[in-house]
């Protein structure tokens, strides 16, 4: 098979991973909705879903078009650049919101089936709250896909001409190309920020007035915020972790496909290695097809632990994507033997660097649960602080949280060194890229966790029976569980391509050194290290003044509509939905931009302050993301395990001192420590896109 059918056939399998993704979306149209409260309580939050995700891309279009252009400008005024770099840009911006809106259109629609599910059996709900994420999953992958397949087949055929040869055609291309994982990280970024800012705000006031001061239980209609909250569920765990992936996924594969285009044949054969441009692309069309095998494994039975379910189809696709790597990687590039950045590496070096990543990817998830979950002692101990009152629960809570960066900083070491060892910097790139080759299904398995929660809340507000909300309980214990392993995972994947991307940017400019003796080099660094504190500043301080609207309308409408404690009443839901929206939209620019500026202004200053400040933002991002995330994790999972009946139950002193742990934590896992994931690619992405323009 020649290179030229097999450029044809990985944009096949991003068309085959979107019509499995139409095709599960048929099937859970098919599933019975309900009640018609059920109906009704879904309606409502699926109209403040898709109406926030609409106003978030009003705008995030104008900026798309903004940036596009100044791009397709700028490159026009450069020798081996393109205007279609700002076409590259707003299709990948393109790909990434549609990816979002697919995904979130299903799982609104997903939470009152696996509600209604739940009242026949366990495993029918399980079958559709995954399949609700499994549509989210594939259509991240088969977008990335698609959208770079087609590309590289258009780009690559424009710039053939007389006189141009192979090599050429190829360089070009993959410059263009790199705007499409500029377009998909911009997309991220603000998505992953706004719809932070949105379900925290929510959620802070849904528990400060509801649970603190009201007394009333999660999820009672009672409460002003509580569809706010579950809107935010869905913005923010579906349509955020979304775009965080797809925009990991793909700078995964083009940081791969801009070292190996810049590898040579080793033995003085020259330049032309279109074999290791073929790979990544290649690897990702297969790791879609054993993410579709993995999809059909989950099932479990009545009384079965839905977790085990999921675990089987996750652990099945990551042995089945290794077998396949495994194969793909001897038969593309047999015993030829390539350089890059002085480092001679062939098929088994590139192998090991994948299995380096698959297996840093399984480790950081084991290790993120470990120090999260309501079950492991990590979590449970920041419980038993919590009988001393609040000060005790913050201090355990961000002690644990510090501490738990050290192990996934040991894996992420071990796989890059490895990964280095074995195929130089090239193998760092699909190190990342093995991590992420099953993103359909971990997306899946991701997704699934705020369909799950949305499917209690609505049991709850429909008041359904004990059996039904048993479990859906259930459902939901086990995606607090992927949600944390996902926000874990995310933030390796992000460590990986954020190096990958890096190592691609001081290839494409030609850095062969950061001399840190150098007062530029240090200036850099000081201030890439500066950025993720700033930025998460921003990130939580925005939470922070959300929050206070909301909870002054959640006080006032208690206050002021007779009989709403009493049930008699009913809540104006939509004005706090539409206090998050606004707040959301209105907050998420500034954190945006300054990702953007930032590495521009820089970078045209000098190239070495740019190569400092990006090894400074990813150190200093990937530390500040794990703890955050993991403390969140934990001070949430502490408050479950009191909520269970420990040092008091519900209630209690120790609640209430958890439950303001787990206030203070939400914009930790939810907003600023899942946000500095895209920061640290995006301006490794920017640097990448704009690096022509400074050689």
């Amino acid at each position: 098979m020649d290179m030229q059918t097999m450029l044809y056939l990985i944009p096949l399998c991003g068309v085959l991973a979107l019509l499995f993704a139409w095709v599960r979306t048929r099937w859970i149209l098919r599933q019975d909705s309900g009640t018609e409260r059920m109906i009704q309580i879904s309606t409502y939050i699926r109209e403040g879903a898709m109406a926030f995700l609409g106003r978030q891309y009003r705008v995030l279009a104008i900026f798309v078009v903004v940036v596009s252009a100044l791009l397709a400008w700028a490159s026009a005024l450069e020798q081996g650049s393109s205007i279609l770099i700002g076409l590259s840009v707003a299709v990948g911006a393109l790909c990434s919101a549609l990816a979002g809106f697919f995904g979130m259109r299903v799982a609104t629609r997903a939470n009152v089936r696996t509600a209604a599910a739940a009242r026949s059996s366990l495993n029918s709900a399980l079958r559709v709250a995954f399949s609700g994420g499994a549509v989210m999953g594939f259509c991240v992958v088969g977008l990335g896909v698609l959208g770079l397949g087609v590309l590289y087949l258009l780009y690559s055929r424009l710039f053939a001409g007389p006189g141009i040869g192979d090599n050429e055609v190829m360089h070009r291309t993959i410059t263009v190309l790199t705007g499409f994982s500029f377009g998909a990280s911009s997309i991220a970024l603000f998505a992953r920020v706004g719809g932070g800012i949105y379900t925290k705000a929510a959620d802070v006031g849904a528990d400060l007035v509801g649970k603190v001061e009201a007394g009333i239980p999660e999820d009672d209609p009672r409460n002003p915020a509580v569809i706010a909250d579950l809107v935010g569920d869905n913005v923010g765990d579906v349509a955020g972790m979304g775009a965080d992936l797809f925009e990991s996924y793909v700078g995964a594969i083009v940081g791969s496909l801009v070292l190996g285009v810049n590898a040579e044949l080793a033995g003085g054969g020259g330049g032309y290695t279109p074999m290791l441009v073929l790979l990544p692309m290649l690897l990702a069309a297969v790791g879609i097809l054993v993410s579709l095998g993995g999809t059909f494994l989950v099932r479990t039975k009545e009384g079965g632990n839905p977790g085990n379910a999921l675990q089987v189809g996750s652990i099945a696709a990551a042995v089945g994507m290794l077998g396949a790597t495994v194969l793909v990687t001897r038969w593309l590039l047999g015993d030829q033997l390539y350089v890059l950045d002085g480092r001679e590496f062939g098929a088994g070096g590139v192998i090991g660097a994948t299995v380096a990543g698959l297996v840093a990817g399984v480790a950081i998830g084991l290790i993120t649960e470990y120090y999260t979950a309501e079950s492991r002692r990590p979590a449970r101990s920041i419980a038993d602080d919590s009988r001393t009152g609040v000060a005790t629960n913050i201090i355990s809570g961000l002690a644990l949280g510090m501490r738990s960066t050290a192990a996934p900083t040991v894996v992420l070491v071990a796989a890059i060194l490895v990964a280095y060892q074995q195929a130089g910097l090239y193998g760092i790139a699909v190190a990342a890229l093995g991590m992420l080759s099953t993103t359909g299904i971990q997306l899946a398995v991701d997704a699934y966790g705020p369909i799950a929660d949305n499917s209690g809340g609505i049991a709850e507000m429909s008041h359904l029976g004990a059996e039904v909300r048993g479990r859906t309980d259930k459902l939901d214990a086990v995606g607090n569980t992927t949600a944390a392993i996902g926000k874990g995972f995310a933030i390796g994947s992000a460590a990986l391509t954020a190096l990958a991307l890096f190592a691609a940017f001081k290839t494409t400019v030609g850095l062969k050194v950061l001399d840190l003796t150098n007062p530029t080099v240090m200036g850099g660094l000081f201030v890439g290290a500066m950025l993720p504190f700033l930025f998460s500043s921003m990130a939580m301080r925005a939470v922070g003044r959300a929050a206070f609207r909301m909870i002054e309308e959640v006080r006032r409408q208690f206050r002021s509509i007779p009989g709403l404690m009493e049930g008699t009443a009913t809540a104006d839901y939509a004005r706090c939905v539409d206090i998050s929206t606004r707040a959301a939209i209105r907050e998420m620019v500034t954190p945006g931009l300054l990702a953007v500026i930032v590495p521009v202004a820089v970078g045209f200053y000098s190239t070495e302050a740019l190569g400092g400040l990006l090894a400074g933002v990813t150190a200093s991002g990937v530390m500040m993301a794990i703890f955050m995330a993991n403390a969140g994790g934990a001070w949430d999972n502490a408050k479950k395990h009191i909520e269970g009946g420990a040092h008091g139950g519900k209630g209690s002193d120790a609640h209430k001192a958890a439950v303001v742990g787990d206030t203070v934590g939400d914009p930790f896992k939810d907003t600023a420590g899942p946000s500095l994931n895209i920061l640290i690619k995006l301006m490794s992405v920017v640097a990448l896109v704009i690096a022509p323009l400074l050689r």
